[in-house]
């Protein structure tokens, strides 16, 4: 049974397959929203990292700033891609496709977090 898309947004994703089960789509845009409010952390830890202007060696705290924000913004666009890919599965009864944000998000903390100790053994 296909539902009616109205004013959904975006339309050609629920103008195919079936209505999933509410609490799935709505578990699929709370994982959305984590992922966004992980974005504003990762924004704001970058700013904060460089406007509190610890003592840590210059060149790798504005770079260890830098990953944190550029990690911020982009995982609001994998975190659409991720629930868009989630959302067409569940429509069309298929598996769920593996975490888009895991990896990436992961190795910009994991990186961010090598430069500052690095910067703390540097000064």
């Amino acid at each position: 049974m296909t539902a009616p898309t109205g004013r959904r947004f975006p339309a050609r994703l629920f103008r195919r397959g079936d209505e999933p089960d509410p609490r799935f789509t709505l578990a699929n845009e709370r994982t959305f929203l984590a992922w966004i409010r992980t974005s504003l952390a990762l924004v704001a830890a970058g700013v904060a990292l460089e406007a509190l202007g610890l003592d840590l060696h210059a060149g790798l705290r504005l770079a260890a700033s830098l990953v944190l924000i550029g990690a911020g913004l982009l995982t609001p666009v994998q975190a659409w891609a991720g629930w868009y890919v989630t959302e067409r599965s569940l429509r069309a009864g298929r598996p769920l496709p593996p975490p888009l944000l895991a990896l990436p998000t992961a190795v910009a903390v994991v990186v961010a977090g090598g430069l500052v100790a690095l910067a703390v053994l540097l000064r």
